[in-house]
């Protein structure tokens, strides 16, 4: 065994294997190849880049190899250049066929420094490390465009709250100490190669042991990989006959099969339990019952359906899904996120009732800020609930709004056939209305005002519908079940929509403040019915309306999801107000921190744009309402414009 190895370490890069590349490449074919030792090129499709890095067995480099292996051009090999034999024949090859096709080629060798720990000068202390680049080039800045861009770039990477350091050598050895060039200085400039060196310090690994930080180096290697494809784009846009659109286009433009994978194994995951539907109650109606006999002072019991699903089985599938393993730093941040988010999802699940729940809920859903909480408190002031339930009749009941429901999922279908949602009465819910994957479930009692039809349908199907299924049509079934933090954005954009059709009333205001006010009570330890108390005699609500606010607050052992509808509008129109557009929120389930990573993974060609388009923003009156979110746009602004109108 030991012979087979030495063998495999020796054995040179065949010319066959060497053409049979270039032949792949100048037909602008995908390429993935083994090499001797341990080694690997990868490259997602023809591009005027090549990242390089060389394994030198002479020294301890864990971690460095991600900084290469994250983009959609690179190789990685083993250091022993003199005894193997067709290394650098490969990367010339390469090189000139590029060049033959885009008319420059830019090779880009990195490596990291020496570990070295770093103490504090006054104290002793030792200290987390500031990021460290040297940029190495031959001739004073050639390509200059891509050494100014990659400098700029790097040096706005942020770690331990240091900003990098970037120092430009313009006249060294592009390439790591003990090896030798990859492309020698005569032959670059006679076919028109141009080789960078970088020198990164390991600040991703502990530099005693070597051991590699994992959430810095998931964090590092993703800043560096978009500092570095600035840089490509620079060099593509001024040395060769390529115009990218963006310089995320130079990123990898397909999933690979272990990312689908892993994808699916969350998505399915996910779909194994229908979290909001578990934590509502199932006696709300005899609850309510037993609360106004009380006269509304004994807290009610709640009682909830029956787990289908162990919540440790579920964990242990969770944990075995190999999130880690994923090499694109784009897609590792969503799935490790997502990953995390269901572990907490699950634990909650395995909590229900009891008073581990709400510290759970804190986790996933947050609490709530001091700013959301004076705004809510100046809504309800500024609404009397006399001027805002004026206006709620008359009103259907849940036959005749799940039929309207049908109808507005039909106007989709007929766009798609694939839009197969549903509508439906449940015996098992009193009130309410709740999106459960592809289903609107309507409780059987709930009254809906018919001037409201329209804004709730925008809501729970221009919005919840549509954005599930436009993340089906997506490679990611993530962005169907959502991402981590979806929550928020997902019930501003929904209360956006009720806005844009002139159907916020000033009721609907009311309770979305009035929601955030009793999610702080409880989280500040006040019991069910000091906060039902609060809102009938401090704010004015009817008795009824209080208790399905206190409940939804309360249900599960304290759910503070119902904080993010108010929270969330808060953010989209910051968004909107920052310059934002409206078509990547409906990509599918995402958080507002998604929107990068949307606009990336777009441009990389590895999302599609929203297969359905809500229906309200093709209304004239919702385009004039849009158009006038600007900048200093807040919440109080769509209540007066509610009121003009």
């Amino acid at each position: 065994m030991l012979t087979s190895q030495v063998s495999e370490d020796h054995e040179a890069i065949s010319d066959a294997v060497i053409e049979g590349i270039c032949v792949r490449l100048a037909e602008d074919k995908r390429i993935r190849q083994r090499l001797p030792g341990g080694g690997i090129l990868q490259m997602d499709r023809l591009l005027p880049f090549l990242c390089v890095y060389r394994r030198n067995p002479r020294r301890r480099d864990e971690g460095t190899a991600r900084l290469v292996m994250s983009e959609a051009s690179f190789l990685c090999a083993p250091g022993t250049a003199p005894v193997r034999t067709g290394l650098k024949r490969l990367v010339l090859r390469i090189a000139e066929t590029a060049i033959e096709r885009l008319g420059s080629f830019l090779i880009l060798e990195v490596w990291s420094g020496e570990d070295r720990p770093q103490y504090d000068p006054s104290t002793g202390e030792i200290e987390l490390p500031r990021p460290e680049f040297q940029l190495l080039t031959r001739r004073p800045h050639r390509p200059e465009g891509t050494v100014a861009t990659l400098q700029f770039a790097l040096q706005q990477i942020s770690l331990h709250r240091k900003k990098a350091a970037v120092r430009v050598n313009m006249h060294a050895q592009n390439h790591p100490p003990g090896m030798t060039a990859l492309i020698p200085e005569s032959i670059e400039t006679k076919i028109g190669c141009h080789v960078l060196g970088l020198e990164v310090r390991p600040v991703y690994r502990d530099p005693e042991s070597g051991e590699v930080y994992d959430r810095v180096a998931t964090s590092f290697v993703r800043d560096v990989s978009h500092s570095l494809k600035k840089g490509f784009f620079a060099f593509a846009l001024h040395r060769t006959e390529v115009r990218p659109q963006h310089y995320f286009s130079l990123g990898v433009s397909r999933l690979s099969k272990q990312v689908l994978v892993i994808d699916r194994q969350l998505a399915d995951l996910s779909r194994q339990f229908k979290f909001l539907l578990l934590v509502t109650p199932i006696n709300a109606e005899r609850a309510w019952e037993k609360f106004s006999e009380s006269g509304f002072r004994k807290t009610p019991v709640f009682q909830y359906r029956p787990l289908d699903v162990d919540p440790l089985l579920l964990k242990r599938r969770l944990m075995k899904i190999p999130t880690e393993r994923v090499t694109d730093p784009t897609l590792a941040y969503v799935l490790r996120q997502a990953q995390s988010e269901l572990d907490r999802q699950i634990s909650m699940l395995a909590d229900i009732g009891t008073r581990r729940f709400l510290p759970g809920s804190l986790q996933v859903f947050e609490g709530v800020k001091p700013k959301l909480r004076e705004l809510s408190l100046e809504i309800l002031k500024t609404l009397s609930h006399r001027e805002s339930a004026s206006k709620e009749l008359p009103l259907l009941d849940a036959t005749a709004f799940a039929q309207r429901a049908n109808a507005e999922i039909q106007y989709y279908r007929d766009q798609s056939p694939a839009f197969l949602a549903q509508a439906s009465v449940r015996d098992d819910m009193f009130s309410g209305l709740m999106v459960a994957g592809a289903e609107l479930l309507i409780g059987r009692e709930t009254r809906i005002a018919e001037r409201r039809a329209d804004a709730l349908l925008q809501h729970e199907v221009g919005t919840h519908l549509v954005t599930y299924f436009n993340g089906a049509s997506q490679p990611l079934r993530l962005l169907q079940v959502g991402l981590s933090g979806y929550d928020a954005l997902q019930e501003g954009l929904a209360v956006l929509a009720e806005y844009l059709v002139g159907g916020l009333s000033g009721a609907r205001m009311r309770t979305l403040a009035a929601r955030v006010i009793a999610v702080g009570d409880m989280i500040r330890g006040e019991t069910f019915a000091s906060v039902f108390a609060q809102l009938v005699d401090g704010f004015g609500f009817e008795p009824r309306t209080a208790y399905t606010i206190t409940m939804r607050v309360f249900r599960g052992g304290g759910l503070t999801k119902d904080a993010l509808y108010l929270q969330g509008l808060v953010e989209i129109l910051d968004y909107l107000g920052g310059g934002g557009e409206v078509e990547p929120l409906l990509t599918g389930k995402i958080a507002v921190e998604h929107v990068p990573v949307v606009r990336e993974l777009l441009f990389r060609g590895i999302l599609r744009p929203p297969a359905l388009r809500p229906k309200y923003l093709d209304s004239p009156e919702a385009q004039v309402r849009l158009d006038g979110i600007h900048s200093r746009t807040t919440v109080l602004d769509l209540i007066d414009n509610e009121k003009g109108l």
